[in-house]
Formats: structure tokens, sequence, C-alpha cells
């Protein structure tokens, strides 16, 4: 059995050692650059983490983990771009050390090394990898599309925040999950459960997110908080604050939201000061605490010894910075 510390290792050994020798270099580099600029590689780290329950030996499916690595990053790559981010992980994005036809032409690269390094499995698990791989990548693109269309709407609904989210995020959490169980020859139950359990997890994760975005401490964050309020980002927090506010809240709010020319560290004292009245804290994190809650409850149903899931259970309480 394997530490998530040891894991981790192992990915970003493997990332570095992962040839770009295919001409034109230029198409490459921007790949390279990309995979090196760190980050905590849930995704990969969850895969093996799910074979192990099952096997010991994770390395053997290391390509189809830097996979899903790849694919994420392309993802990233391409959002960067729609964003017109100038940061990633506090480096230039790719549109910005180069140029935008070059962020295209390298993370449209990117999708097809994903793909072929996947799909670098025997053959008796190809059909169900690719399968669960590709409507993965399918559902991530419509979440993006969703979370695109909230930014032009004010009435988006909690539960339509809740599906983009499972499907922007989640579910590559549950596809990294899925797919080790599946390589490791795992029954198609405890494959579907674990599925679940990356499904909640991906919920919850996010739902940290944007809390921490509003109340995070910026050394830990890694970035500065307030960008979500600034931004006007249709998040769970900022939906639920409107559902909730009365008559004078919801104006004092309405009218942050459609300012145009602000102060940037006045509104979001201002918005974050409407959250701590209206109990907005205290909401996100319940919900917070359920979607945790639900994902363990779907681990516990995985068909193996409890031990065995010791690791998995220490990652997932890591990646929401619980004790147990």
């Amino acid at each position: 059995m394997y530490h998530s510390e040891d894991i981790l290792k192992k990915v970003n050994e493997a990332l570095e050692r992962l040839p770009y020798d295919r001409r034109p270099q230029s198409l490459y580099e921007p790949i390279r650059y990309v995979l090196s600029l760190g980050g905590k590689r849930i995704r990969p780290v969850l895969m093996l983490l799910g074979y192990n329950l099952f096997k010991e030996d994770p390395e053997r499916i290391m390509m189809q983990a830097l996979g899903l690595e790849t694919y994420h990053n392309y993802t990233l790559l391409h959002d960067d771009l729609m964003d017109n981010a100038d940061l990633r992980r506090g480096h230039e994005t790719v549109h910005k050390h180069w140029n935008a036809n070059t962020a295209i032409l390298s993370g449209d690269s990117m999708l097809v090394l994903a793909y072929q390094r996947i799909a670098q499995c025997d053959d008796s698990h190809l059909p169900d990898v690719l399968g669960l791989f590709t409507e993965t990548a399918l559902e991530i693109g419509e979440g993006q599309e969703y979370d695109m269309a909230f930014e032009t709407r004010n009435d988006v609904r909690e539960e339509e925040y809740i599906e983009m989210i499972l499907l922007k995020t989640s579910v590559l959490l549950a596809c990294a999950l899925k797919m080790g169980a599946l390589l490791a020859d795992a029954s198609k139950e405890d494959a579907d459960n674990l599925y679940k359990c990356g499904e909640q997890m991906g919920l919850a994760f996010q739902l940290q997110d944007d809390l921490l975005d509003v109340y995070g401490d910026p050394a830990v964050f890694g970035k500065a908080i307030g960008g979500d309020i600034t931004s006007n980002k249709k998040t769970y927090m900022l939906i639920n604050a409107f559902n909730r506010a009365n008559a004078e809240q919801r104006t004092e709010l309405a009218r942050w939201v459609d300012a145009t020319t602000f102060d940037r560290q006045e509104k979001i004292a201002a918005v974050t000061r409407l959250y701590d009245e209206i109990g907005i804290r205290q909401l996100c994190e319940e919900k917070i605490n359920f979607y945790f809650d639900e994902a363990r409850k779907y681990l516990d149903k995985v068909g193996v010894a409890d031990e065995r899931k010791q690791y998995l259970r220490k990652y997932m309480n890591e990646m929401m910075k619980r004790e147990s």
C-alpha cells in the first residue's frame, strides 16, 4: 500500500520523464511548460489510490494517470484563454507567455496526448476506460458552457449551480477513482461506489473553494481572497445570499453586483458583511459537510478490507483539511 505522499512524488517524477521528441518543438514546449508548473496532482493521485485499494502495483497504471493529469491541465490552459487570465500558479499563462493561437493549438495537442496516454492500457480494459473518459470529457465541456452562460444571468438557481460544478469539477475526480478501479479489475459495484464517492467529494471540494475565496487566509489559500465577489461569480454563496436576504439586504447586494465602478476592498468587505448577516458561511459549511459525509459513505460501501481504505480516507481528509 502506498501513502499519497509517495504517489505524488512518483507522479511528479513520471511527468518530468515524459518525452517530447516530436517536431516542431514550438508546439510541444508549451505542453511541457504547463505540466511543469506544479499543482496538487489530485486526479492522478486519486486514480492511483483507487487502483491501490485492489492491487499492489499502482505504478503499472502511471501512464493512464498522467493522461488524466494531461487532460486536466489542457482544460486549465483553455480556461485561462477564455478568461484572459494572466497567471496560473504564479507563472504566466500560455497565451500570455506565447500567444492565443499557440494556446489553442498546443491545448488541442494536449487533448490528443491525453487520449494517447490513457489508451496505453490492456485491450481488455480499453473500451471501459475510453468510454468513461470520453463521457467525462464531454460533461466537463458542458459544465464549462453552463459556467460561462451563468456570467450573464442573474436568475441562476442553487440546483443549477450544483449541476454545473458537478459537471465542471466533480466528474473528473469521480472518473479518476473509477478508472483506477476499472484498471484494477474491481467489481462493477465497487467501481460505481468509488465514482459516487468522487462525485460527492468533488462537490464538497468546490464548495470549500467558494468558501475559502471569501473567508480563507490568502497565505494558505494561495491567492488573494474576494475574487469571486469582485467578479460577481454566481457561486453557491451569492445565489443563496439573494435567496435568503431580506428586502434591504437584497437591495444592497444588488447595488454591489450592478456597480460598474467600485473600490475592490470596499466591495469585498460589504458583501462579506452581508454574507455574515444572512448566515451564508454556516449554510455553505453545512452543505460541504453533507457532501463530504456522503463521499465517506460511498467509500465505506467499497468491498475491500477497511485497512486498505486508510490512505484514500486520509487523502480525502487532507483535501478537505479535516482531522478525521
